[in-house]
Order: C-alpha cells, then sequence, then structure tokens
C-alpha cells in the first residue's frame, strides 16, 4: 500500500468577532496571521493523537492542543504560565 508523503490540513474558525481560515502541510513552518492580526511562525505536527500548533513572536510562544473526542473538540491554549481550555460540540 502508498502511504501520502504528504499532508495538507485546513482549519476554519467562525465567530461574531471574526473568522479566520489556516492551511497548510503537517511539520512545515509557515507564515501565520492570527485572530488578534499578530505575526507569527507556526509549525503544526501530530503528536500522540493531538494537532498540536506552536506559534512563536517577538521571543515569545503560544501551544494551541487540539483534541477530538467523539462530537467534542478541545482546544487548550497555553502561554507561560497561563492556560486556557476550549471545548466545542459538534453542532447537528
Amino acid at each position: 500500500l502508498l502511504k501520502p508523503s504528504l499532508i495538507l490540513l485546513f482549519i476554519k474558525t467562525q465567530s461574531t468577532m471574526k473568522n479566520t481560515e489556516l492551511s497548510f502541510k503537517l511539520g512545515v513552518e509557515f507564515d501565520e496571521t492570527t485572530a488578534d492580526d499578530r505575526k507569527v511562525k507556526s509549525i503544526v505536527k501530530i503528536e500522540d493523537g493531538k494537532l498540536v500548533h506552536i506559534q512563536r513572536w517577538d521571543e515569545k510562544e503560544t501551544s494551541l492542543v487540539r483534541q477530538v473526542n467523539g462530537n467534542v473538540l478541545l482546544l487548550t491554549l497555553k502561554l507561560g504560565d497561563v492556560v486556557c481550555e476550549r471545548r466545542y460540540e459538534k453542532a447537528e
């Protein structure tokens, strides 16, 4: 069997404040403009079944870890000692 040598992902976020779209190749650094208009260098990898997204800018680093469990997406964001968890449920 052949295995893909390149995996492309697309993340679309919609809210009342701002909509964002992000497309990238796993494991390849790319330029990203965040929802709050920061210009960052990002890289996304899969680790232990989780999508791990690292953003770097101005000597700072943010991690966004996404994991799916059934109809729930749990997003854990970290910047230094600050941690935020967001829980999304699939719309029916």
